[in-house]
């Protein structure tokens, strides 16, 4: 590697001051001017440890104040260095998104992070590059003491952004790219997708018109005066903080509406976008603001350091993709938050229903196990096996779904979603105290009750249906169906003989995607709105009347989501043991109803001689694997819920003490309902 890469033995601060600016000048003699700056960003940079980045400049500060002609050529070298450089594109663009596509984004600002952009010499973004190219330089600066930063401005002799003549100065480069924020914000605010979301504005003038006109006319009372800037108290500066809380009002309307309206992934990156700009704006205004000679000297600085930080942070993938998909995670949460409203029971009378509900589903499930035993006799490929098995599981799934009967493990990813929504409301309405964590807990145990209760149900119908199935496939054809896979269902469900704890991890994963698809399709048909335009249909109004159309939107509205989310949970389901086939890896899913159902099947095929091992291994396998299919399930949903309202993973710790502590108090909560009454949640 020391072939490839010179490691260059780290000098103090000041001896590379002296080196490059003492008597010697030997600055003056380089080749490349940016090296001494790069050199001496070097040995200044902190080594992270504990994820503090300590600096401290007070060393280089000492050294300046005794050495004076060094202090002389550094300023001399560093105005050199900053000497009519552009840097509105930095203003203008860094850490800001550039295009709405956002798998286009994201691989643009990869490829960047591999192999950077370098732009023209001439400006200060490529002096920016060379300089302060690692990720974490945006931070450290950001911790260097200000006072500090003040000594070392006044030291140097720098002049503020104020004293040169505006049109070749280093403020010229502020105006340029306000005039650039503005004129775009202006445009992508009159999107037609843009303002759809927002009809509140329909009737006004746009705040982004009048905040353009109004920003224009102060520059234009700074370009023809000698100060440069204007004071906080001018009258046309209160005007313009209120036309941009107006424009920030537009924004975050927009945003609110996207619960009534739906919102795409192409409207949420326009209005993140002009966000984003608005708050790019907000500071360049506040460099317009000057009250006192420190005033010019603080702008001054706060420029150079957002300057940096902007440069360091465009290329972020990781903040990028968090702000882009949290609104959108929280639209599709919402929709599983209400869909797992109705998997939560409270009353006995809730309870025994989602039992009947699952006895429905394990029913459903039985003659899927059959089925599927069957195809896997047809002469095919790996793809048909794929295809028939994903439509056995999809069409069932659907069943299940339409015939509202309920397979276990669907919950968790709803569920998920209401408990973080009460634990959100309950923040709100409580304020951040142990109260709202005991109704989380609460919450939990009927949640957890409700999933204890679904699989019984499940496993109790599958297998007798699995078992009936196969004899009567046997007593009228005298053709046992499982006698040449049996050994293979039964090690299947072995937690220690197969990879089933991985393979039902899978399922989990396939479980939570499948909600993640019912709340994205729910999303998207409100945001298209498309039960409307099927309402007003004039096909369907003319032939089959508005009343029927109507009960035909409202049925798509109520099941869509649902059937499309069933449908491809179905096609994950089927495939994934072909998918592993194609490409040499073992995988496969497991899932606790279907296991109940293959279990009855390897038993009947075995002509029930299984070894007591193997059963005890199959009957734990099968408990394990829907304890995995909850545990993966529910957190990956969890987690993305959490992370959809803005509310810290370290609530968890609180949240799991709750539950803790309930189950101690009343075990028996998470497995039936023992309250009375439905006032449980109304902890006094």
């Amino acid at each position: 590697m020391k072939l490839f890469f010179k490691s260059k033995p780290k000098s103090t601060a000041t001896e590379l001051l002296t080196e490059f600016f003492g008597e010697t000048q030997s600055w003056r003699e380089t080749n490349d001017l940016i090296e001494p700056l790069v050199e001496l960003v070097r040995v200044i940079r902190p080594v992270k440890n504990k994820n503090v980045l300590k600096v401290d400049l007070q060393e280089i500060i000492s050294f300046l104040k005794k050495n004076d002609s060094c202090r002389k050529q550094f300023s001399i070298y560093l105005k050199e260095v900053l000497k009519d450089r552009k840097f509105n594109k930095i203003l203008a663009d860094a850490a800001i998104l550039q295009d709405v596509d956002f798998i286009f984004e994201v691989k643009k600002r990869i490829f960047a992070k591999l192999l950077p952009y370098q732009p023209q010499k001439d400006t200060l973004e490529y002096v920016l590059n060379q300089v302060f190219y690692l990720a974490n330089d945006g931070v450290w600066i950001n911790r260097i003491p200000f006072s500090q930063l003040e000594e070392l401005y006044d030291l140097l002799q720098f002049k503020s952004i104020y004293e040169s003549k505006l049109p070749n100065s280093v403020f010229s480069e502020v105006l340029i790219a306000q005039h650039l924020i503005i004129q775009r914000i202006s445009g992508r605010a009159m999107e037609t997708d843009v303002i759809k979301m927002v009809p509140e504005f329909d009737d006004l003038e746009s705040p982004f018109s009048a905040f353009e006109k109004e920003l224009f006319l102060i520059e234009d009372r700074i370009i023809n005066s000698d100060s440069h800037y204007i004071s906080s108290d001018d009258l046309s500066y209160a005007q313009l903080l209120i036309l941009y809380k107006q424009c920030q009002g537009f924004v975050e309307k927009a945003f609110h509406n996207s619960s009534k309206y739906g919102i795409s992934l192409r409207v949420n990156q326009h209005l993140l976008k002009i966000r984003q700009q608005l708050e790019r704006l907000i500071f360049l205004i506040s460099l317009l603001v000057v009250d006192s000679e420190k005033d010019k000297r603080n702008n001054s600085i706060a420029l150079a350091l957002r300057l940096i930080k902007y440069n360091c942070y465009k290329n972020n993938v990781r903040k990028f993709v968090a702000e882009s998909t949290q609104l959108l995670s929280y639209e599709i949460t919402q929709h599983t938050a209400k869909t797992g409203e109705h998997y939560i029971t409270e009353s006995r009378k809730e309870y025994f229903k989602m039992f009947q509900g699952a006895l429905g589903g394990g029913f459903i499930v039985g003659i899927l196990c059959i089925i599927k035993v069957l195809l896997s006799k047809a002469d095919t490929s790996f793809f048909g096996h794929a295809f028939l098995y994903s439509m056995n599981y999809a069409f069932g799934f659907i069943a299940i779904y339409l015939l509202g009967f309920t397979l276990a493990t669907k919950q968790p990813a709803m569920t998920a979603s209401a408990l973080v929504k009460a634990l959100e409301e309950g923040a709100l309405q409580q304020g951040v105290g142990t109260i709202k964590y005991k109704a989380f807990a609460v919450l939990f145990a009927r949640v957890f009750r409700s999933q204890f209760i679904a699989f019984v149900g499940n496993v109790i119908m599958a297998f007798p249906i699995s078992l009936l199935g196969i004899w009567l496939i046997d007593y009228f054809l005298n053709y046992n169906i499982a006698a040449t896979k049996w050994e293979h269902l039964l090690v299947d469900l072995s937690p220690i003989h197969s990879l089933a704890i991985f393979h039902a991890a899978i399922a989990g994963v396939f479980l939570f995607l499948s909600g993640i698809i019912s709340g994205s399709v729910a999303n998207r048909d409100k945001h298209n709105q498309v039960c409307f335009r099927i309402t007003e249909h004039p096909f369907l109004k003319r032939n089959l009347g508005k009343g029927k159309t109507l009960q035909l939107a409202k049925l798509y509205e109520k099941k869509w989501a649902g059937i499309i989310s069933n449908f491809w949970f179905g096609v994950f389901m089927g495939s994934t043991a072909s998918v592993g086939l194609f490409l040499g890896l073992n995988l496969d899913v497991r899932h606790i109803t279907f296991g109940s159902g293959n279990l009855a099947l390897a038993l009947y095929g075995a002509n029930y001689d299984v070894s007591s091992w193997m059963l005890f291994w199959g009957i734990f396998g099968i408990g394990l694997i829907g304890l995995i299919n909850f545990m993966v399930s529910f957190s990956l949903s969890l987690g993305l819920a959490f992370r959809s309202r803005a509310i810290s993973l370290f609530e968890l710790r609180f949240v799991t003490v709750a539950i803790w502590n309930h189950f101690k108090s009343k075990p028996l909560s998470f497995f039936f309902p023992t309250e009375r009454q439905t006032n449980e949640l109304h902890l006094e």
